[in-house]
């Protein structure tokens, strides 16, 4: 009976690694999620923050793509075009266990969802709710493990607050980088209205006191029609990367407009360095950068096709929140939202 007894545990522990992300190993040491289609399709890797040991995570002859580190490194969140729709799907931090998050697949043409970012207490996650067809780019919340989508803002770019508070988001109307209260939905721009608007692809600091994002600060000629005229030669190049604090002030160009535009902007958990891809003898290559001495590092090389590599999703244990508090992180706002 006894022997009987332990053979059952013994198979429930095994079922429960097999499917459960609790048993998922966290990484120990900073590591970094891109997307590369150095094997002729994009699909995700992990690399070290200095470019080295670039790993192969996912293994499919569709897209792969997008992948962010939940709060704690335990899971993986990431988009595939696998299942015949642009989704949101899960795999533990070693690429196994790979699960759709919806279990209803979408079923309007032209619909997908992508461009997932977590909240910071790995509960609940926002992402892009986007339909072609009929031009709707909208923002939407889901709960870890539930079906229901809650709808946010129409925009692009979601970016979940490090203190849990506010959702940064690129409105549709205007482009003018906002954040959103996702307890009372107030909504406040970030630059003042004299700024233009198109700021793309945002990054928090872990002290949630800054945001990075991608921009092209420079004005169109007065009598330009969207939709209409082409754009000045060379204007889409000198989009690049800048960094602001919460209130809007201190706007600071990080990278030069010189070469080709600057996107996808990751800012480390310790805030001192930032990821950005940009193009490099005709393949985009991504690269870190020193905020403080300047001092540039490619990390990857491989080339071959225009979308070698692009992105970085950045995970640090040392600033995991639900697995060693960092006092220096905690504020007010968390503190209240944890005991909700």
């Amino acid at each position: 009976m006894r022997l009987i007894s332990t053979f059952r545990m013994l198979a429930l522990v095994l079922l429960c690694v097999n499917v459960s992300p609790v048993f998922a190993k966290a990484p120990t040491t900073a590591k970094i999620l891109f997307t590369s289609a150095r094997d002729g399709n994009r699909e995700v890797y992990i690399m070290n923050p200095d470019g080295s040991q670039q790993i192969r995570l996912t293994q499919h002859p569709e897209n792969d793509m997008n992948a962010v580190w939940s709060p704690t490194g335990e899971q993986i969140l990431f988009v595939s075009d696998r299942d015949g729709k642009r989704d949101l799907y899960l795999m533990n931090p070693d690429g196994s266990n790979i699960r759709r998050v919806f279990k209803n697949k979408l079923k309007r043409n032209f619909t997908y969802r992508d461009d997932p970012t977590w909240s910071p207490d790995g509960q609940q996650f926002a992402y892009m709710h986007i339909n072609w067809d009929k031009d709707i780019y909208a923002i939407h919340i889901a709960n870890s493990g539930e079906q229901e989508e809650n709808f946010v803002a129409n925009g692009l770019y979601p970016a979940w607050s490090p203190d849990g508070a506010e959702i940064a988001y690129s409105p549709l109307e205007d482009g003018r980088m906002t954040l959103i209260n996702v307890h009372t939905g107030a909504q406040k721009r970030i630059l003042p209205r004299k700024e233009l608007g198109g700021q793309m692809m945002l990054s928090w600091s872990a002290m949630a006191d800054k945001l990075a994002f991608s921009w092209n600060n420079n004005p169109l000629p007065p009598d330009f029609k969207p939709g209409e005229d082409e754009l000045p030669e060379g204007w889409t190049d000198k989009r690049t990367i800048y960094i602001v604090n919460r209130d809007g002030t201190g706007l600071e160009q990080l990278v030069d407009e010189a070469g080709p535009m600057a996107e996808n902007p990751e800012l480390s958990p310790n805030g001192k360095e930032i990821l950005y891809t940009q193009k490099i003898q005709g393949s985009l290559q991504i690269f870190k950068l020193d905020i403080s001495s300047g001092v540039r590092t490619q990390l990857t090389h491989i080339g071959g096709i225009l979308q070698a590599n692009i992105g970085g999703d950045w995970f640090d244990p040392a600033y995991a929140l639900p697995v060693s508090p960092q006092p220096q992180l905690l504020t007010t706002t968390w503190g209240e939202l944890k005991r909700e």
